[in-house]
């Protein structure tokens, strides 16, 4: 009997192995949303060096796989030079039990982190966006470019991080990977990067409690996926922002225990727990926003991996 498959990064690439995982994720946002699956909360060890080993587990039972990813997260790593997230993840057929893939977890969790964004930005963005703004020029930040622009005919790119070197090497590579059809601008300040963008990603590691960008700055209408933070209380968007947009998460429970924006705005009053929307009842409704701007809070749930895996591995199947 042949042993699982292994899945690398180089097996994870390309704008139609990418808009195959976000059909994924539609569909088990759906059925988490309806009841039908589940995604369990994960379990994270910290340690004394300030990073965390995080484990996560669900099955997605429509599908007959499940999956566990296993990873960590050290903070230091960028100033190493190396990734911020380690990881693999072992894909599971739940007819047999046999394990039946390993995935690189780091870039699964790239690739999926993206596409939920990209579902997001499907939804809730206007379908003529075509600026977007950056905040951070990592792993995720790479990951945001090309999700969004497999879903919006993007034509500028506006980036801030706060290495310039760094940025800078971020910008190129955005411009090269689009064979020159994004104009990719590096910003000195955050409100540079964000003011009038049609859409909006934040994907730093910030630890603050003070906002990065304040909600005067963006544009009415606009779009943002918010997916950075180190912990629950860490804030890149101004909860301000919360009050008058529409709200998306993909789970309420999982957003109200870690993402910073909607715990700040549910402890001030801004918004009640009914104000949130989960993803998955913007796909099963077939719905489109409104003219309001939105805001798309992830915190990422384990089912995602598995959804993602999934859709992954049948495109690789022999």
């Amino acid at each position: 009997m042949s042993g699982p498959v292994f899945i690398g990064p180089a097996d994870m690439g390309g704008t139609e192995r990418l808009l195959r995982v976000v059909d994924a994720l539609a569909e088990a946002f759906a059925d988490l949303s309806a009841g039908r699956t589940s995604s369990p909360p994960r379990t994270v060890v910290p340690h004394e060096r300030g990073g965390e080993l995080l484990a996560a587990t669900s099955v997605w039972e429509r599908h007959g796989v499940g999956s566990v990813k296993i990873t960590t997260l050290t903070p230091g790593n960028p100033e190493r030079g190396l990734p911020l997230i380690h990881g693999v993840v072992a894909v599971t057929d739940l007819a047999t039990g046999r394990i039946t893939a390993l995935l690189d977890g780091a870039e699964l969790t790239a690739v999926r982190t993206g596409a939920v964004a990209a579902l997001a930005t499907r939804l809730c963005a206007p379908a003529d966006a075509a600026d977007l703004a950056v905040l951070g020029a990592g792993v995720q930040a790479r990951a945001l470019v090309r999700a969004v622009s497999a879903v919006r005919p993007l034509r500028t790119v506006r980036v801030f991080s706060r290495t310039r070197e760094r940025t800078e090497q971020f910008a190129r590579e955005a411009r090269d990977t689009s064979g020159g059809a994004l104009r990719v601008t590096v910003c000195d300040t955050v409100k540079e990067a964000v003011t009038d963008a049609a859409v909006i990603c934040t994907t730093t590691s910030t630890s603050a409690r003070e906002p990065l960008v304040e909600a005067g700055w963006v544009a009415p209408g606009a779009h943002l996926n918010v997916i950075g933070g180190t912990h629950e209380d860490a804030l890149e968007v101004d909860p301000a922002l919360l009050a008058h947009a529409l709200v998306v998460v993909e789970e309420r429970r999982a957003a109200c225990a870690e993402a910073g924006e909607v715990r700040a705005a549910l402890t001030r009053g801004l918004i009640g727990p009914g104000a949130l929307r989960e993803l998955g009842e913007l796909v099963g409704a077939g719905a489109a926003a409104d003219s309001r701007t939105s805001v798309f809070r992830g915190v990422g749930l384990a089912i995602e991996d598995t959804a993602a895996a999934a859709a992954l591995c049948a495109g690789t199947a022999p």
